[in-house]
């Protein structure tokens, strides 16, 4: 649990729909600066436990968990997760009130957001989507950093509220352009993973010690969060942890995609999702991200 401070804000009545690895801790972290929480997750026991371990609520639908909330969160899987628990009869914008906002965390398209966004405003409803970027610590320790697209308005009044679990909550610019920002930030990610992998795998082959070397290097211009928190581990080879191969492929599939509508070149990012279709073809999706290395590993076998 983090112990983490917060900055004071009127009380909010909010739902959280999605309980997962993000969700879950990011509720507890709106639970904790004091605003009224229900919650919705697909399987409910786990909607029980959380609301049995915080004094939150729980709710059997969307609809009913976002039933006079001034703000709906949401964190689930994918496009399709999204649609199921927002539209429809069942969904969260069939129980929100009037000029209620809806907050997306999902990692999802473009395309979608802007969809929802248009769906909301036909209902009289807000749509912001904001996906996040800090991984299942950063929402444990709420520091989480959120991109942000949709109308000022909306984001306005979401941003004080969603600050219980982030260090930053930045509007990016209209509809989609927080799910295009965050896309970039895999897209970086995805290189820098790669180029790590074959840093670490070189250094270990020129007989280095690794450990001493990234703590060298790591002074200097090739510095970044990936070598600081993953390049002993990749030395040690532990990847049980950390964001799965299989949900950066996800989210790596929808930036190749995006990229084919708007014409970017991403040739190594399409190298990349190559190395990890090889790592889950090798039964590694489960693992963490840097498990390239593991790749290259085997290369040299």
């Amino acid at each position: 649990m983090s112990s983490r401070t917060y900055d004071p804000v009127a009380p909010h009545t909010v739902a959280f729909i999605g309980l997962g690895v993000m969700g879950y801790p990011m509720a507890g972290h709106l639970k904790r600066a004091g605003h009224r929480v229900t919650v919705y997750n697909r399987t409910a026991a786990k909607s029980d436990q959380w609301a049995a371990e915080h004094g939150g609520a729980s709710a059997p639908t969307p609809r009913q968990a976002a039933h006079e909330a001034d703000i709906v969160f949401c964190c689930v899987g994918n496009d399709d997760d999204l649609r199921s628990v927002v539209l429809g009869e069942h969904g969260a914008f069939a129980g929100m009130k009037p000029g209620a906002v809806l907050v997306d965390h999902t990692t999802a398209s473009a395309n979608v957001a802007r969809e929802l966004h248009a769906t909301a405003l036909h209902h009289g409803l807000h749509f912001v989507d904001a996906p996040v970027s800090g991984g299942q610590a950063g929402a444990v320790n709420g520091q989480l950093t959120v991109m942000c697209g949709g109308g000022e308005d909306a984001f306005g009044r979401a941003r004080p509220v969603g600050m219980a679990f982030a260090r930053a909550f930045t509007l990016i610019g209209p509809p989609g352009a927080g799910q295009l920002a965050k896309m970039v930030n895999q897209i970086c990610i995805a290189g820098l993973l790669q180029g790590l992998a074959e840093g670490v795998n070189f250094g270990v082959q020129a007989g280095l010690d690794m450990k001493l070397v990234l703590e060298v290097i790591g002074k200097g211009a090739a510095q970044s969060w990936q070598m600081d928190n993953r390049g002993g581990t990749m030395v040690d080879g532990k990847f049980d942890f950390g964001f799965a191969v299989d949900w950066m492929r996800k989210d790596l599939g929808l930036c190749l995609d995006e990229a084919r509508r708007n014409g970017a070149a991403l040739p190594v990012t399409a190298l990349v999702d190559q190395f990890y279709g090889d790592l889950q073809a090798l039964g590694g999706g489960r693992d963490d991200t840097s498990s390239l290395l593991r790749r290259l590993a085997r290369d040299r076998r």
